[in-house]
């Protein structure tokens, strides 16, 4: 069967990232990753739950 992964293999695991895509370049990554997770969180939001804040931006958009 599967398991999670223990520490040993979780210090390979990210060995190998720190290789592949380097020290700067993992922040860049992960800040990307959340951005996207916010938006898509904010997408499964009702019409009603979203802030109000999105409902001011269209409006100014629409004026311009």
């Amino acid at each position: 069967m599967f398991s999670l992964p223990g520490h040993g293999e979780w210090i390979i695991i990210i060995l190998i990232v720190l290789i592949l895509f380097g020290g700067k370049k993992i922040p860049e990554l992960a800040r990307g990753l959340g951005k996207g997770i916010k938006e898509f969180k904010e997408g499964m939001k009702p019409e009603q739950e979203k802030p109000k804040e999105l409902d001011d931006k269209k409006k100014d958009e629409d004026k311009a």
